[in-house]
């Protein structure tokens, strides 16, 4: 095993600010899952973050993540044993103990909640995830690009009830899960993608948790030193600027399980003639400015604050918030025309095609 550092609770500010930034504005607030990894890791010891080419090929690797509309996420607070409740379960679908926890996305509340089950369940944790970033289906993972199986999928919820899923398709296995995740309350915690090491050395997109660590540990030092965190955040990421400017309108709702809507800025200094819309389906999707499309998935766009170049989520817009629009490139495996067909900009209904950033 090629252990990269040990995780302590007062390291996860830092990855779950990371974790906000790769959330492209998705994935649920942070904070409810550094909560839960931070009182995990104080019960029962630091995590144990890991490189997976240490992994032996026959190991057995589980994703573990949080599901539902990140504008119910933030209100329903889990109780707090359903992971592991979800975790236990699958392990004795599995036949078998499990070797390390995975990540299945970086982005938002699924960028710590892994570090809650590892150190509960006192397994190492892989540097990585499925995404590089968040998106909002269970199907958009590195891993069913590789052919990784979605299920056995095990989903818990606050109030004791746990399902199994068996599926022929993980799309199936999100329209599934999805169903049942609104019936849960709206938010549910589950286990799923189970695999190999061999398969997980191809399909995770690897180094995803130290970079979420070091963009939180960029923001915090360079607000300490007076210098300017929007602009080390663009050169940490090789970012583009796309927009400062103010909300100005914000269309919100939760349906079909997700948060949808979209934001509207008035531009500021450079951009003081433009405005920006951002559509929304738990993540940013696609910047237009002046009717010109910018960036759209798989790329990433996140939206900071412009003193502090904190992120800022879809469900904490706000009118008049001060704010920059920032774009970068997403992990290489999306940018495959298998990859496209997953994320990419007609699978959310969109008449155009994927440009690179």
């Amino acid at each position: 095993m090629k252990i990269i550092r040990q995780v302590q609770a007062h390291d996860l500010d830092d990855i779950a600010t990371g974790g906000a930034v790769l959330g492209t504005g998705g994935g649920g607030d942070p904070y409810v899952g550094k909560l839960m990894a931070r009182e995990a890791i104080r019960k029962h010891g630091p995590v144990t973050l890991v490189d997976v080419e240490g992994m032996a090929d026959d190991a057995l690797i589980v994703p573990a993540c949080m599901m539902g509309a990140p504008t119910v996420m933030t209100e329903k607070l889990p109780q707090g044993d359903e992971l592991l409740n979800a975790f236990n379960q699958l392990q004795r679908l599995m036949g078998r103990p499990i070797d390390a926890v995975l990540c299945g996305e970086a982005g938002g509340v699924n960028s710590t909640i892994p570090f809650a089950i590892a150190a509960a369940a006192g397994l190492p944790l892989i540097d990585g995830d499925g995404m590089g970033r968040a998106f909002p289906e269970l199907q958009m993972e590195t891993f069913t690009l590789h052919g990784v199986s979605a299920t056995p999928m095990v989903l818990c919820d606050d109030k004791g009830n746990s399902l199994v899923l068996d599926t022929v398709s993980n799309a199936w296995t999100e329209r599934l899960a999805r169903a049942a995740t609104i019936e849960m309350g709206g938010s549910a915690l589950l286990t799923f993608y189970p695999m190999s090491g061999a398969q997980a050395k191809k399909a995770v997109v690897r180094g995803t948790l130290s970079l979420c660590a070091r963009i939180g540990r960029t923001l915090r030092e360079t607000r300490a030193a007076h210098g300017d965190p929007v602009a080390a955040l663009v050169g940490l990421l090789g970012a583009q600027l796309l927009f400062h400017g103010r909300v100005q309108d914000i269309e919100r709702r939760t349906e079909g399980g997700f948060a949808r809507g979209r934001a509207v800025f008035g531009g500021l200094d450079d951009w003081k003639d433009s405005t920006l819309r951002i559509d929304f389906q738990n993540e940013f999707l696609i910047a237009e400015r002046d009717g010109e499309v910018l960036v759209t998935t798989p790329d990433l766009i996140s939206v900071i604050e412009d003193d502090t170049g904190m992120p800022v989520t879809t469900d904490s817009l706000r009118y008049g918030q001060r704010l920059i629009a920032i774009a970068f490139p997403c992990d290489p495996q999306w940018r495959t025309p298998e990859g496209i067909a997953l994320v990419g900009p007609r699978y959310f209904g969109y008449d155009l095609d994927y440009r690179a950033l």
